[in-house]
């Protein structure tokens, strides 16, 4: 921090009475409220450089690899990775098992269920009508089921459910929901076939394959 930052900062703080706290990547803030020290179970790796959150939950197996962020509030199950610059917002959850890849965007209101694939620079909204300046936006909920993989550079607008086991090709835009094992391409994401538990299409009929 510059000089004058630190000025700033120090009269920002002495207003209002409150102790800096030092949190995992070594960075500063003013604790109001406090949250309670991250839970971060003894077998979990966090890189150095990863933030972890006062009040973010981190279980058994995870890996948290360089320059991740997970905020207070968020919850992380056993044997998920993110890997590199991954994002977790406040009050987000990732199931067990999941892979988050580099660069994934996981906001508010977002639960991914267990053995999640998410990859690389996918990102997740969670505000239908953003505006840079807006105070009263509601928060709209969007949920992954287990067992789906969601492709390299996917937008999922918030709202949608995608289903069990279901696949979603690289790039599409996510504007509906998706049905369990269904298969969706392009922007917007439409159908373009069925899957089975290994990813593997098995039908590109319109009707679900008992």
């Amino acid at each position: 921090m510059d000089p004058a930052g630190a000025v700033v900062l120090a009269s920002w703080m002495s207003s209002r009475s409150v102790t800096p706290r030092r949190i995992s990547a070594g960075w500063y803030r003013a604790a109001v409220p406090i949250d309670p020290p991250p839970t971060v179970h003894p077998s979990a790796r966090v890189h150095p450089t990863a933030e972890i959150e006062d009040g973010a939950e981190i279980a058994e197996g995870v890996a948290v690899w360089a320059q991740a962020q997970v905020r207070r509030g968020a919850r992380v199950g056993a044997g998920t990775n993110l890997a590199r610059n991954v994002f977790v917002d406040e009050g987000a959850v990732i199931g067990e098992r999941c892979k988050i890849a580099n660069n994934v965007n996981v906001y508010k209101g977002v639960t991914i269920a267990d053995e999640v694939f998410v990859g690389p620079s996918a990102t997740f909204t969670n505000d239908l009508f953003p505006r840079a300046t807006s105070e009263d936006w509601v928060l709209v909920e969007t949920r992954v089921e287990r067992g789906a993989s969601i492709g390299a550079n996917v937008t999922v607008r918030c709202g949608v459910t995608i289903g069990e086991y279901a696949m979603i090709g690289a790039g599409s835009v996510v504007t509906r929901d998706v049905e369990p094992f269904q298969l969706v391409l392009g922007n917007p994401a439409r159908h373009h076939g069925w899957v089975d538990v290994s990813g593997q299409l098995v039908s590109r009929d319109d009707r679900r394959p008992s």
